[in-house]
Parts: C-alpha cells; structure tokens; sequence
C-alpha cells in the first residue's frame, strides 16, 4: 500500500491464449460449418488446434455434402479460403462419385497458406519424402514441387 491507502500492486494481466481457448474461438467462428457437417453426415475424424489453426478433417457421403460444408466455411470467409483453417473434407470411398469408377482415385486437399508438398506428404503419408507421389498426381497442376500455391486443389492419392 502507498501512502494513500492504495494498492501499488498492478493487476496480472492476461497472457496469450492457449491453444485451447484459441480452438474454442475457431469452433465458435466456424460453428456454421461444423453444423453443416453433422446435417449432412459428415463424420468428423478430427477438429483440433495444429499449427496455429483449427484442423477440421472429415469423411463426407457424397460431393454435395463436401459442398456444402465448403459453402459454410466460404460463408464465414466471405467467399475466400480460410486463412486461420485447414479443412480436410474427403468424399468416401465408393459414394458420391459417377457410376463406373471415373472418380479419380485419393482425395483432395486444399493448399494453405504455409503449405509445402513435403507437409502435405507428413499429414497425409507420415513421410515428408513421399512428396513426390503427390507431385506426380498433380503433374496437370503443377510444374515444380517447390511451387504451390494456397486455394489449389490437390489430389492426394492412396500410397502405394
């Protein structure tokens, strides 16, 4: 106490958010999103803070359902790919593609900000060194493994 009476101990402010209330915070802005998930019967395989961003991983029943997540998130966004989300949304194996097999085989993965072929092979792979197959499957898209670009649409296909 100083000589006043007052307290000359400043209040504890408070520090940076966790990851926790940083992944509450993201929930909360993508809440859309995650509803359009469970309406459409997207199973959610995860929905966890990494690498500073909400990760939002799921297998959808068809490409309209994948569709409409996307719609969601674009909504939030105003249109745009998220910046602050890495949304992994996969139609499942045998569902929703055309008769016949001419789905292309693997799924997508949409490029963020930050991303690296050799990160994209970690997530999906667990090897950062097969990011050649992806490379491979994208020969239509892309020229150089070292230059890719957030918003491009990738086929990652099975591991062989």
């Amino acid at each position: 106490m100083d000589l006043f009476g007052k307290s000359n101990k400043t209040p504890p402010t408070a520090g940076p958010p966790t990851d926790e209330q940083n992944l509450q915070g993201k929930k909360r802005k993508y809440a859309g999103a995650l509803e359009a998930a469970s309406k459409n019967q997207v199973r959610l395989q995860n929905v966890h803070w990494e690498n500073g961003k909400i990760l939002i991983r799921g297998e959808a029943p068809s490409e309209d359902a994948k569709s409409k997540v996307w719609d969601a998130v674009k909504a939030v966004n105003a249109g745009a790919n998220p910046q602050d989300a890495t949304i992994d949304i996969t139609v499942v194996k045998g569902q929703g593609g055309p008769a016949g097999g001419a789905q292309a085989p693997g799924r997508t993965y949409t490029v963020q900000a930050g991303d690296t072929l050799s990160k994209i092979s970690k997530q999906f792979y667990g090897n950062a060194n097969d990011y050649m197959t992806i490379f491979n499957a994208n020969k239509d898209k892309l020229k150089d493994p070292d230059k890719i670009q957030p918003g491009q649409q990738l086929t990652i296909p099975p591991k062989s």
